[in-house]
């Protein structure tokens, strides 16, 4: 890969709506089992480490059915939507 080049990075929209709700799903069972669903969620896309994630309701097989980058790029579009 040149490094001088930018690389185009970019989600459909079902991609996207598939990663926002099992965000939701993953944040719900983090709460229920009295988790800061915040703080887990960072502590997975800092680290990678699926043991942030609860396996309530099936949330740790959600989160690693979805990839890092894109997590990153729908919370921060979201993030931006909500900034203006």
């Amino acid at each position: 890969m040149d490094k001088e080049k930018t690389t185009l990075f970019e989600l459909d929209e079902l991609d996207k709506e598939e990663i926002r709700e099992n965000l939701r799903e993953i944040y719900e069972a983090l709460e229920e089992r009295g988790y800061n669903p915040v703080n887990q969620i960072v502590g997975y896309l800092i680290s990678g480490d699926l043991g942030y994630i609860s396996s309530h309701k099936d949330a740790r097989k959600k989160m690693q059915s979805m990839d890092r980058a894109k997590i990153v790029e729908v919370l921060l579009k979201e993030f931006e939507k909500g900034s203006r």
